[in-house]
């Protein structure tokens, strides 16, 4: 298994790419920015002194999507910051939950998302692309990789995901729910004639490591409503008592509201209706030991990536256990540096 982290793009961005230096001295493969240009500063600016400022870490947005971005655009960027940093970019996508909704919007739909990943791919990739009945390329791309990872939960986007994804990505840590969103994409790939075992599995959660859990559950409470938001949308489209497992659909029945002005953010005012069992089955809470064990139940189901959601009160604390004791124990790597940020 390997280990990414998940950044908000909130000001200062320098902190953002010192958190990303950091992150690579302590043996993180991924650094990783929110994509939702309202809400937080412009990811792609941030990402070019990410990459500026390290040497191999993989840096990418978790998640764009298609809807606030041109693909064609959003092609050019990563082949750019390839050209500049060496293929060193990965590429989250989704249907834009916030990046949408802030703008009075609906997410953009899977036909929308599919699409958008072949564009990005081919053409960040140098190949020709049927643009709108136009034929086109990058000319100058040569030599240009480029992964896409496709985040989803539901039945339609998890066919999708292992249809035409190289990646898949679950934004929560629970075993359950992984075995069967992770079996789906695989048997959708394995119909599509693709090897199942070279898609790429990435869970994304909070953790934090400490030894108060009442206070890690407060401080991590806000993931429950921001996955909230998206079982909701699969509430209204298949309805209750579809194959969605009750596991993820049964803690919103006391969902009301959703404050998109406290997303992904501590303290969420309007995510009072997660409950604790929750918090705990999404997130990584604990100490360092706590954190191993559940890992590695997570990479027994096939987790190639575990991505830090670092957006509590710890974030140094959380960023150095994880290199110092947990990236190790998982990897088998020699303990990571000495020395401090």
């Amino acid at each position: 298994m390997e280990f990414g982290v998940t950044f908000q793009a909130d000001p200062p961005a320098w902190r953002v790419v010192e958190l990303t230096k950091r992150a690579e001295e302590l043996g993180f493969a991924c650094a990783w920015t929110f994509d939702s240009h309202i809400l937080w500063q412009e990811p792609y600016v941030i990402h070019s002194q990410m990459l500026s400022a390290t040497e191999r870490i993989m840096v990418g947005p978790f998640v764009t999507n298609p809807a606030t971005r041109d693909p064609s655009v959003t092609a050019s960027v990563f082949a750019t910051l390839n050209e500049m940093f060496g293929n060193r970019t990965i590429c989250g996508i989704g249907r834009g939950d916030s990046a949408q909704r802030v703008l009075g919007r609906k997410p953009a739909t899977l036909g929308q998302v599919e699409r958008a990943m072949h564009v990005i791919k081919e053409l960040a990739e140098g190949r020709e692309v049927d643009y709108g009945g136009t034929r086109v390329r990058i000319p100058w791309v040569r030599g240009g990789r480029l992964e896409v990872w496709m985040a989803g939960y539901g039945p339609k986007a998890l066919s999708l995901a292992g249809r035409r994804a190289d990646g898949f990505i679950l934004q929560l840590a629970d075993p359950v729910i992984l075995e069967w969103t992770a079996s789906r994409v695989r048997e959708a790939a394995a119909a599509a004639g693709r090897d199942p075992e070279g898609l790429k599995i990435c869970v994304a959660a909070p953790a934090y490591v400490g030894g108060d859990l009442a206070h890690q559950r407060e401080q991590c409470r806000w993931f429950g409503g921001m996955v909230g938001n998206h079982v909701a949308d699969l509430v209204a489209r298949y309805g209750e008592g579809s194959e969605i497992p009750t596991a993820l659909t049964d803690y919103i029945k006391a969902r009301r509201e959703y404050d998109y002005s406290h997303h992904g953010k501590a303290g969420n005012p309007t995510t009072d209706f997660v409950p604790d069992d929750i918090v705990d089955r999404f997130c990584v809470l604990g100490d360092a030991r706590d954190h191993i064990v559940k890992l590695r139940a997570l990479e027994k189901l096939g987790v190639d990536q575990f991505n830090v959601y670092l957006m509590h009160d710890a974030m140094e604390e959380t960023l150095e256990a994880y290199g110092r004791e947990i990236i190790p124990a998982l990897t088998g790597a020699a303990s990571s540096p000495e020395e401090g940020p």
